[in-house]
């Protein structure tokens, strides 16, 4: 497509249309395209491209704000295709003719974000090899390349945060309401059906949600009881990250550093932080792969195929989460989260 770069890269490494609507992360713009915007950005709407065709075309495009640039991606069978739109205040505005140092500014991000070295089919095998029932689940072409992302950690609290009690497309709107309340514009840009100018915001940091008129501010924009923990949280790490040369992100940012025990105690330390949210972080943002998020729908997973048996009404105890989890390490290894993913995703309505 006009403006965009592309690296080889094929669905078994990476479907995007399933790893960044599986319940990851919730920031993603998604733009359906049509058969003439998939190859120009400008082009004026025509037929809808058929998702059952097996198209070579891509018949989407995805958009994330980041700090100092929007990210706008594509892919078809061969390739990831990708672009930066800079704000216009930036040396790198010009996103047609994006310098060589940028571009390859965005491709590491891109490398980082989806932790692109790691094999994935490999590990698909590896998991199919030892397990029957990620075999069957793992045959299912909608599965393939579900990958774990490498999320900013503010970002993936904030938004687990939201999550709790919660729907992935209530979820969604949460998270993004965040952005379009505390954020400034960074950029402006074309609709991928073109016409149109879209306006896109960063997450906003811990500093912008810190002070205590926030709270009743998230209650009157749908936050309910979240609202407290978000503002909590916000300022907890404001606090800790207090006389150190540290940002409250950065501060976040370096419990990647930490072992795994301190890590999750020190997110657990935070308002509203529980043991799910805890492991969703660090698997989804702070460089845990054999950590398993449990909820009751990973306790239905492990009790149907896994056999895991759960006393009835006593509810996730610590003891119960603590053995779904040793028993999906004992199942899949150092990256049982990962694997965990592609089945939780499997459980889902819309991949089914």
């Amino acid at each position: 497509p006009a403006g965009f770069r592309s690296i080889p890269l094929t669905p078994a490494q990476l479907k995007l249309d399933t790893v960044l609507r599986c319940g990851q992360s919730f920031l993603w713009h998604v733009y359906p395209l049509t058969a003439s915007s998939a190859t120009s950005t400008l082009s004026p709407p025509s037929s809808s491209i058929d998702p059952s065709s097996s198209p070579t075309e891509p018949t989407h495009e995805y958009r994330l704000c980041l700090p100092d640039r929007l990210v706008c991606l594509r892919q078809s069978p061969s390739h990831l295709f990708y672009r930066a739109v800079f704000p216009p205040s930036s040396s790198s505005s010009s996103s047609n003719s994006l310098p060589e140092s940028e571009a390859d500014s965005t491709l590491a991000w891109l490398t980082s974000y989806f932790q692109l070295p790691i094999d994935l089919p490999a590990l698909y095998a590896r998991w199919s090899s030892t397990d029957p029932a990620f075999a069957r689940l793992s045959s299912r072409p909608a599965l393939a390349g579900i990958r774990v992302l490498r999320q900013d950690p503010w970002e993936c609290l904030l938004s687990f945060i939201c999550s709790q009690n919660n729907h992935i497309s209530r979820i969604t709107k949460l998270v993004h309401a965040l952005p379009e309340e505390y954020s400034d514009v960074l950029v402006e840009h074309d609709h991928p059906l073109g016409g149109e100018q879209v306006a896109y915001r960063p997450f906003p940091g811990p500093e912008a949600l810190a002070s205590p008129e926030v709270e009743p501010r998230l209650r009157e924009l749908g936050f309910g009881y979240r609202a407290k923990y978000i503002q909590g949280t916000a300022a907890a790490l404001v606090a800790r990250a207090s006389g150190t040369k540290h940002t409250p992100r950065e501060w976040l940012g370096a419990l990647r550093l930490l072992p795994l025990p301190e890590a999750r105690a020190a997110l657990l330390a935070l308002p509203g932080v529980g043991p799910k949210v805890a492991d969703c972080v660090l698997l989804m943002s702070l460089d845990q792969p054999g950590v398993v998020p449990v909820d009751t729908h990973v306790l239905q997973i492990a009790v149907r195929h896994y056999g895991l048996r759960a006393g009835k009404g006593k509810g996730m105890t610590p003891a119960l989460y603590a053995a779904i989890g040793e028993r999906f390490a004992q199942v899949w290894g150092e990256y049982a989260g990962w694997a965990q993913g592609v089945v939780f995703a499997g459980d889902l309505r819309e991949f089914a």
